[in-house]
């Protein structure tokens, strides 16, 4: 591994801790409830779609039917690492069937 990709993934971990430990100081003194709340909850799969979506928009066939399975399990409220699993498994299994 080259010393620019040690340095560029240091950093991003740097900057990851740095955020997540950002959040912590902001809010220790806010009691989260009511419409806080419900923003941060819907935080995680908003960031994970985000993620996601240009995957399913710009890739194969393979993708867009596992995005579709995904989302009718989360439809059917599975919990979120359920409906990961659901997406995860179901690309591998399609991308093996369909090429």
């Amino acid at each position: 591994m080259s010393a620019n990709a040690l340095l560029a993934i240091l950093g991003m971990a740097l900057a990851t801790y740095v955020t997540r430990v950002s959040g912590l100081f902001l809010l220790r003194g806010v009691v989260v409830r009511g419409r806080l709340k419900a923003a941060l909850d819907a935080l995680p799969p908003a960031i994970l779609m985000a993620v996601i979506a240009p995957t399913i928009l710009l890739t194969g066939n393979a993708e867009r039917i596992a995005a579709v399975l995904a989302a009718v399990s989360a439809w059917f409220r599975l919990p979120l690492i359920a409906t990961i699993l659901v997406g995860v498994i179901s690309v591998v299994a399609l991308r093996h069937f369909i090429g």
